[in-house]
């Protein structure tokens, strides 16, 4: 029996996962495979182009397919996002030609950020691109790909993203999607959506850059050798796609101005939409994934990875399958406040709002009374205070959310998810389908054929329940010292850099 289906697929920083969705919203398969994030060194963050994104999405895809027990020419559109922005070169051929360079928690080229802060002058690239350069631009990590490894940047063809490299490979073509596409500053034009060398013709030829697409425009069709490698019929629809936590966004319904996404992954990322663009250097700004819309987000650069990192080396004894459910336990049994334990989430430096590649990660008021369980809270009571830092810095340009809606894996986890409620003083927005970013995918590919529309998200995701807010005076007297930890410690933090 015919139907209509929908793919979508996410590259995330530790999993990839899959769903295939019938048009009323209803999964009838998911997939998921798991990889990891590779650290060479201090301030690196890479994943393998041809292992972790490919061949993760022909993994997933025939999974899907597989398990479904569907016929491919029933999947009429395939959509996929990945984490980002990255930085990959490929030679002429489409081969990746090292491993691909991760968004803002990868610190590689700070100098880069610095010379061409100096070079081009911070207010200029500010007024030109709409975002200052970060740990999160592309441009700077261009620059010290070309620097260290000239062998190779002579032979690129072309610098994609993760969605860019798995889009090409599914369909021959080269594009980014806008959203994505800002974060090369200073190699993006804001005021006329476009990619520029006006700041600077010595980081890369522009034309070098993929084609810049709204994220709902079918980028190409399934080509024949994509089609041998995953199952998809031939001439399957593909869309430009997205970075991972965008997708997430319409996962849950984030489609008007002043509408919220938290994800919890990762990285604890976020999307307000705005009625008009709004620039500050503390946040970045982007056109949304459709024309003529905008928004401005933000990101910690270490929040989902600081758990992965504690289990790794304070928890080696707990079975891997359940060692998240068994700490999050023992966390619970702690007091609020870890007794008086403050954590800095700065592992990888941070991103929003203080962009400081040099800030470290610290646990202060350490004493022999504290266990494993308070150091283990006391990470998501950091990250809450990070995300507190954040909601007040949206609040002082006038953006205070009007609703928040939360997706990601860390709203299974209650104290992460309650503790950020009780910090931050919102109200969290649950839906019933949390998958995330592959389901958002799957919407998206629907609207981009016409098989849907924006609202209908409502329907295919309804609300399930909300976190309500219930702050305390321990956690305002936490979050004051949080900040002052901060800015007590931040230079000294800059000379333990070796």
């Amino acid at each position: 029996m015919s139907q209509r289906l929908y793919l979508g697929v996410d590259i995330g920083t530790y999993e990839t996962k899959g769903v295939l969705v019938k048009q009323d919203g209803k999964i009838i398969s998911t997939a998921s495979r798991k990889h990891k994030m590779i650290v060479p060194q201090k301030g690196w963050a890479e994943h393998r182009p041809n292992e972790d994104w490919w061949g993760d999405f022909v993994h997933v895809c025939k999974k899907l397919i597989t398990e479904s027990n569907c016929n491919p020419e029933d999947i009429k559109a395939v959509a996929t996002s990945a984490i980002g922005p990255c930085m990959l070169p490929v030679d002429n051929h489409g081969k990746a030609l090292m491993n691909g360079v991760l968004y803002g928690v990868d610190t590689r080229a700070s100098k880069e950020i610095k010379y061409l802060n100096n070079k081009i002058g911070k207010e200029n690239i500010f007024n030109f691109c709409g975002n200052a350069l970060t740990s999160q631009s592309v441009g700077p990590k261009i620059l010290w790909l070309k620097k260290n490894f000239p062998e190779i940047f002579s032979k690129t063809f072309k610098i994609l993203n993760s969605t860019s490299f798995i889009v090409y490979r599914l369909t021959g073509k080269y594009v980014i999607d806008h959203l994505t596409a800002v974060n090369f500053t200073p190699l993006y034009d804001i005021k006329n959506q476009c990619w520029s060398n006006e700041l600077s013709n010595e980081i890369i030829d522009v034309n070098l850059l993929p084609e810049i697409l709204w994220s709902n425009e079918i980028a190409g069709e399934i080509t024949e050798q994509a089609s041998k490698e995953t199952g998809l019929k031939l001439g399957t629809p593909v869309t430009t796609g997205t970075i991972d936590a965008a997708a997430e966004a319409l996962s849950v319904g984030v489609n008007n101005s002043g509408d919220m996404m938290m994800m919890y992954g990762s990285t604890m990322f976020f999307y307000v939409l705005t009625d008009s663009k709004i620039f500050d250097d503390r946040l970045w700004y982007a056109p949304w994934l459709f024309p003529n819309e905008n928004c401005l987000s933000a990101g910690l650069a270490t929040s989902g990875t600081l758990t992965h990192w504690f289990r790794d080396n304070f928890a080696k004894e707990l079975q891997e399958e359940s060692a998240f459910v068994d700490l999050a336990k023992e966390a619970e049994k702690s007091e609020i406040g870890s007794k008086g334990l403050i954590f800095l989430p700065y592992f990888s430096g941070e991103r929003t709002p203080i962009h400081d590649t040099h800030a470290k990660g610290t646990f202060f008021g350490l004493n022999l009374t504290h266990e494993r369980k308070d150091l283990y809270r006391s990470i998501f009571e950091g990250i809450a205070y990070g995300t507190r830092h954040v909601f007040e810095t949206y609040a002082e340009i006038g953006n205070t959310p009007k609703e928040v809606f939360s997706v990601g894996g860390g709203i299974k986890n209650k104290i992460w998810s309650k503790t950020t409620s009780d910090i931050t003083g919102a109200n969290q927005i649950i839906r019933q389908i949390t998958i995330g970013a592959s389901y958002g995918d799957a919407f998206l590919a629907a609207v981009a054929i016409g098989d849907s529309n924006r609202e209908n998200i409502h329907e295919w995701n309804p609300i399930e329940f909300e976190i309500k807010s219930e702050p305390n005076e321990i956690y305002e007297k936490g979050y004051k010292i949080f900040r002052r930890l901060y800015e007590k410690t931040k230079d000294i933090m800059k000379d333990m850099d070796y």
